[in-house]
Parts: C-alpha cells; sequence; structure tokens
C-alpha cells in the first residue's frame, strides 16, 4: 500500500515518466537527377513526453494545456554523396543527427505538433540503395554488390 502511495505521488509530483532518447534510424535519401538512392544510418529523436489536455475553453483553459514533444535540443549536419549523379551535378546532400534529445513545448512554426497519418511513398524509387554509415572517426560509402542473374533467367 505504501509503495503505491510514493508511485502515485511520484507520479503526480512529476508529472509522469517521460522517455525522451535518441534512437538510430536509416533514412533512405534520393536526389534528383541521380540514379541511384542512398540509405544513411543517423540518430533522431524519439519518445513519450508529459503532455496535458483540457475540456475547459477559452483562457482558462489554455493554462492547463501542456502540450510537449520529445525534439532534438542539438543538431549536427553531415554531408552524404550520392552516386550516380551526372558529372556537373552537385551529388552531396546534407542529413540531421541528433546529439541530444529533451522534452520541450511543441514550436508549431519549426516542427509538426500533431501526427497525421499518411499513405508513405516508396521510400526510395531506384535501384540497389548505396548504403552510408557514419561514425565519430571516419566516413565511409558502401555500394552494394549487384545481383547475380542465374544463368536459367537470361534470355
Amino acid at each position: 500500500m505504501y509503495v503505491l502511495a510514493w508511485v502515485l505521488l511520484f507520479v503526480w509530483l512529476g508529472g509522469g515518466v517521460c522517455v525522451c532518447m535518441m534512437e538510430n534510424y536509416t533514412l533512405l535519401i534520393e536526389k534528383r537527377g541521380c540514379s541511384q538512392c542512398i540509405a544513411v544510418n543517423t540518430t533522431i529523436c524519439s519518445g513519450f513526453c508529459h503532455t496535458q489536455d483540457t475540456n475547459v475553453k477559452g483562457r482558462v483553459g489554455k493554462s492547463y494545456l501542456i502540450q510537449r514533444g520529445c525534439m532534438p535540443h542539438s543538431l549536427v549536419y553531415h554531408p552524404a554523396r550520392v552516386p550516380g549523379c551526372p558529372l556537373h551535378a552537385n551529388n552531396v546532400l546534407y542529413y540531421p543527427e541528433s546529439r541530444r534529445c529533451h522534452c520541450t513545448r511543441c514550436d508549431g512554426h519549426a516542427h509538426r505538433c500533431v501526427h497525421v497519418t499518411q499513405v508513405t511513398p516508396t521510400p526510395c524509387t531506384r535501384k540497389n540503395p548505396a548504403t552510408h554509415r557514419t561514425s565519430s572517426s571516419t566516413r565511409r560509402t558502401w555500394k552494394r554488390p549487384p545481383v547475380k542473374k542465374n544463368s536459367d533467367q537470361e534470355t
């Protein structure tokens, strides 16, 4: 009984359990005019933050509204080279990597604060995406080996 009382007190005073942390994520990106896409391994912010809604309308209700999201506190942009681009085209794309995450009020000017269900398009329309892996010491690009065809399938 005492444990339950302490847990309820902690949740009431602490605003609940918030889990906002970095998560590994593979981002598939392509560039117009290039024949291949690239798979980039990066980190994003993901998790749950304390949010409180109210059913009271007007100014009084807005004072009880708390809308927080798991947002990046620090971002770093890294370059990645997309293979298969024409010689005259710039083949460098920059992708974000989260360094720190925190729960903060959702800023509607900079972020999408409401989850909108969308039909997700095919993430990569090019064949055989290259993989771009990052680490703190080196940045390299690997290309997937071509798919071998059996002699029975060739005509």
